[in-house]
C-alpha cells in the first residue's frame, strides 16, 4: 500500500481511468455485436442504421487511446465489408 500522498492519488485517479475506459470499450462491443446480429439477421435497414454508430464508437475509442488506430481501421474495414456484402 502506498504512503506517499501523491502515489495514494495515482491510485485512484488510475482506478477511475480504468474504469472509464472499461466503460468504453464494453460499450462499443455491445454496439458491435448489435450490429454484427442485424448482419446475420439479414436486417438491412437495422445495419445501415448502426454503422454510423458503431464508427463513431470505434473513432473515439482511438481518440480516447483504447483503440490503436490501425486496430480501428480493421475493425471498420470489416464492418464496412459486412455491410456491403449484404448488397
Amino acid at each position: 500500500m502506498a504512503n506517499i500522498k501523491s502515489a495514494k492519488k495515482r491510485i485512484l485517479v488510475n482506478r477511475t481511468k480504468a474504469l472509464r475506459n472499461q466503460m468504453q470499450k464494453s460499450q462499443l462491443k455491445t454496439f458491435m455485436k448489435k450490429f454484427n446480429a442485424a448482419v446475420a439477421a439479414g436486417d438491412k435497414a437495422a445495419a445501415q442504421e448502426l454503422y454510423p454508430v458503431v464508427v463513431k464508437k470505434i473513432d473515439q475509442a482511438v481518440v480516447r487511446g483504447i483503440l490503436h488506430k490501425n486496430n480501428a481501421a480493421h475493425k471498420k474495414s470489416a464492418l464496412t465489408l459486412k455491410l456491403n456484402a449484404m448488397a
